[in-house]
C-alpha cells in the first residue's frame, strides 16, 4: 500500500509537481503527424494540463506553441496558419514554429517595438508517423529513445489513439497487471476449443500465473510464469520504460513490436498512443479457437465519436460511461462474454474510468498478482524524488540505447530455465545480442 501522500505525487503532472516536472524531461508523443496538415487548421492539443496549439506550416515542419498569444494573451487556436507561420487574429501578430515573432503589423514603430516579442514554443521532431514534443527546459533536447516500434513509419495503420477518462497511472497499471487477462478479457473463453499451438492459450487455462520481477536500466520488467505441456514452462513478458511506457504482449516475443505510451492529458484523463507495428502490415494476432474461429469479444472495434475543436475532442469512444460502454448483459450472462463489453480496448476502459478520475490507493489490497505494480510504482517515485531532490534522472533520458529491445511477449521453454534467460535467448534470436538486459544495479 502507498500513502495518500505518495499517491498525490505519483499521479499528479501539471508543471512544478514532481511527476510533472519528470515528465518534462523526456520526449513526449504528442500527436499523430497525419494530424497536422501544411497551412492546415490548428490543432488545441492538451499535454501535462497546459493548453498548447499544434500546426504545421508551409514547409512543412509541425509546431506546438502555448495556446496563448504573448501580445494580449488571445488563443492561437484561432489563428491563420499561412505563409510559414500563425498569425493571431486579433492584431496581427505572427509567430513561426519555434515561437519567433515575425511580423506586427499594428506596430507603426518597429525600431522602437522590433518584433522580438516570442511566443512560448516547445522543440518538436517527428518519427514513426508520430509527433514528439520536449517540455523540458534544456535548451539542446535528449535524443528521443530508441523504442523499436517508434522506429518503424507504420503509416498510422499501426498506431490507435484513444482518450480514457481517468489518470495516466491506473490506466498505465491496467498495461502491467497480467493476470486481469484471463477474467476480463478471457474468462469466457472454452479451455477445451483454445489453439495449444499458440502460447497465448496458456493465460486462460492457467489464471493465477506466479509474478517474477525485476528492475532494468530503463525501468522494470516482468515475467508471468505458467506450466506449460509436460516438461515446459510458459512466460509472457512485459517491460515498463520510463516515463510511460510499457511494451505489452500480444504475440510470441520474436514477432511482437508493440508499445503503448500513456500520456497524461491533464490529472485525469490520458491519451493512449498504441503501436502495434504487425497490425500495421495486416498482421491480426487475435486468439483464436482451434478451428481458426476468432474468440468472441475480443477484436478492437474502437468507434470513435464526432472530432470537435474541444480540449478532450479528439480520439473519444463511441462506448463510453454515458451509455455504460455499450455493456450486454444478456451476453454476460450466457457466457458469450465474461465482461458483456465487447473489445479488449473497451473492456479495460470500463475497468479503469470506474474507479474515479483518480484512484484512492489508500483503500487497495495488494496480492502477489500485483508484484509488477508495486514494483513499478516504487520506480517512480524513487525517480520523481531523485529529480526533484538531487536533479538525478533515470539514465534513458540520455541513454536511448538501453530501451532498444525491450519487448513484450510470449515463450515456450523447458521448465526450470531461469526466466530472463529465457527472454535474453529469444532476443538474442529475433534481434541479436542484448543491450539493455542487465538489471540495474
Amino acid at each position: 500500500m502507498i500513502s495518500a501522500e505518495e499517491n498525490e505525487l505519483l499521479t499528479r503532472v501539471g508543471r512544478g509537481t514532481p511527476m510533472g516536472n519528470l515528465f518534462r524531461q523526456f520526449w513526449i508523443p504528442a500527436c499523430l503527424s497525419s494530424e497536422l496538415v501544411s497551412d492546415g487548421d490548428p490543432m488545441r492539443l492538451m499535454l501535462l494540463g497546459e493548453k498548447l496549439v499544434a500546426f504545421r506550416d508551409s514547409s512543412g515542419r509541425a509546431g506546438i506553441l502555448d495556446h496563448q498569444c504573448p501580445h494580449r494573451c488571445v488563443s492561437l487556436f484561432f489563428g491563420r496558419n499561412e505563409q510559414g507561420g500563425l498569425r493571431c487574429i486579433y492584431h496581427g501578430w505572427k509567430f513561426d514554429v519555434n515561437g519567433n515573432c515575425l511580423d506586427q503589423p499594428n506596430v507603426p514603430d518597429k525600431k522602437r517595438y522590433p518584433a522580438g516579442t516570442k511566443a512560448k514554443a516547445y522543440k518538436v521532431t517527428e518519427r514513426g508517423g508520430l509527433v514528439f514534443v520536449y517540455m523540458g527546459a534544456r535548451e539542446v533536447p535528449p535524443p528521443l529513445p530508441d523504442l523499436e516500434p517508434t522506429m518503424v513509419d507504420t503509416k498510422d495503420v499501426g498506431i490507435a489513439l484513444t482518450q480514457r477518462d481517468c489518470n495516466w497511472l491506473q490506466a498505465l497499471e491496467g498495461d502491467i497487471d497480467t493476470s486481469h487477462s484471463g477474467f476480463l478479457h478471457g474468462g469466457n473463453i472454452d479451455v477445451d476449443r483454445l489453439d495449444r499451438n499458440d502460447p497465448l492459450s496458456y493465460t486462460i487455462i492457467n489464471k493465477s500465473p506466479e509474478i517474477n520481477v525485476t528492475e532494468t536500466e530503463y525501468g522494470t520488467m516482468y515475467s508471468a510464469q505458467r506450466d506449460a505441456d509436460e516438461g515446459n514452462e510458459h512466460h509472457r513478458f512485459a517491460s515498463f520504460i520510463f516515463p510511460f511506457w510499457v511494451t505489452y504482449p500480444s504475440d510470441v516475443v520474436t514477432n511482437n513490436v508493440s508499445a503503448n505510451a500513456w500520456v497524461p492529458i491533464d490529472d485525469e484523463h490520458t491519451m493512449i498512443f498504441n503501436i502495434d507495428v504487425f497490425r500495421g502490415t495486416g498482421k491480426d494476432t487475435a486468439m483464436r479457437y482451434d478451428d481458426g474461429s476468432l474468440v468472441p469479444g475480443l477484436a478492437r472495434p474502437v468507434e470513435y465519436l464526432p472530432r470537435t475543436n474541444d480540449w478532450m475532442g479528439r480520439w473519444r469512444p463511441k462506448a463510453n460511461a454515458v451509455n455504460d460502454y455499450m455493456m450486454d448483459r444478456d451476453m454476460q450472462r450466457s457466457g458469450e462474454s465474461y465482461s458483456g463489453i465487447i473489445g479488449i480496448p473497451l473492456q479495460d476502459q470500463a475497468i479503469q474510468e470506474s474507479m474515479g478520475t483518480i484512484v484512492d490507493r489508500t483503500m487497495e489490497h495488494l496480492a502477489a498478482s500485483d508484484r509488477m505494480v508495486m514494483l513499478t510504482r516504487r520506480a517512480l517515485l524513487k525517480a520523481a524524488i531523485d529529480y526533484r531532490d538531487n536533479g538525478k534522472l533515470p539514465r534513458i533520458v540520455d541513454e536511448p540505447h538501453l530501451c532498444r529491445d525491450a519487448r513484450g511477449g510470449d515463450i515456450v521453454v523447458q521448465k526450470g530455465t531461469d526466466w530472463l534467460d529465457a527472454y535474453e535467448e529469444a532476443m538474442t534470436r529475433a534481434v541479436g545480442p542484448l543491450h539493455s538486459m542487465k538489471a540495474a544495479e
